[in-house]
């Protein structure tokens, strides 16, 4: 696969990681971590209305919200600042996916997180978690494609 099945944003990242050496990849990585962006308030003191991804080995949550006055999808993660890895997975969804439209999201290919080039310096554990946040993102959105069809 091609970084030319994925939309622009995803495709920048991609060749950002794809551009670098393998321990650079950490750091990117790292770095997409500290750039998550924290839940804003209407979401902070609610937790029911975020969906944990089991399948990451450290907690993390997620939510969409579409429906606003254009077909924009956003992105909301909650992960602890402790767990870099799992943050920066979701740093890059957010980063790459926030804003699109539901068509460009669920056009995303479930196996777009090999393209980051980290298989061999993260765990298989790890990655299937990466995967797996990308899943419950297509899930729901095309959950919510349908509700407002």
């Amino acid at each position: 696969m091609t970084t030319q099945a994925l939309p622009s944003a995803l495709a920048a990242i991609v060749d950002d990681f794809q551009a670098v050496s393998e321990p650079e990849r950490l750091q990117l990585l790292l770095e997409f971590s500290e750039g998550l962006p924290e839940l804003p308030e209407r979401l902070k003191d609610h937790p029911e209305l975020l969906e944990q991804v089991v399948e990451c080995q450290s907690p993390l949550f997620l939510t969409i919200e579409t429906g606003n006055d254009d077909d924009a999808v956003h992105l909301f993660f909650k992960a602890p600042a402790e767990a870099p890895t799992t943050r920066g997975f979701a740093g890059v969804l957010h980063e790459g996916l926030d804003g699109l439209s539901a068509e460009e999201i669920l056009a995303v290919p479930d196996d777009m997180p090999e393209l980051l080039g980290l298989t061999r310096a993260i765990t298989p554990l790890r990655m299937r978690g990466m995967t797996a946040m990308l899943g419950r993102i297509k899930r729901k959105v095309a959950a919510a494609s349908r509700t407002q069809a």
